[in-house]
């Protein structure tokens, strides 16, 4: 085997496990209950798929034809930066727009920071 086969191989895999990593997301959107667990879902496993699939590509390439692609540099920066800034801003839209948590969820730790005011008129706060 020489390096060329041997980066094909890496690349290849590292594809397949980015497409894994994508059925693993797809079933997390799938089976948890509310927005900010689906939402965790999605930016934190899809992000990772589409990473290693970019990368798997970038590496493939780079090993089979000696070509370094630049857009496939550049799609891997901004998968990792606008991601999961994205399913943050998802998150925090659907918290102001008062989407309710999930019956499991045990606390609310955002509700205090947020409703200082609130919680001073109740007499509930300090």
């Amino acid at each position: 085997m020489n390096v060329s086969t041997i980066g094909e191989f890496v690349g290849a895999f590292l594809i397949l496990t980015g497409g894994v990593a994508s059925v693993i997301s797809v079933f997390g959107l799938l089976r948890l209950p509310d927005v900010y667990t689906r939402s965790h879902a999605a930016t934190k496993s899809s992000t990772l798929a589409v990473l290693l699939t970019l990368s798997g590509a970038f590496i493939y390439f780079l090993f089979s034809q000696h070509f370094v692609s630049v857009r496939l540099l550049l799609g891997i920066v901004f998968v990792f930066l606008t991601a999961p800034v994205a399913g943050h801003l998802i998150v925090r839209a659907a918290y102001r727009s008062n989407v309710k948590l999930a019956d499991i969820s045990t606390e609310d730790e955002l509700y205090e920071v947020l409703h200082k005011d609130k919680i001073k008129e109740d007499g509930t706060g300090q």
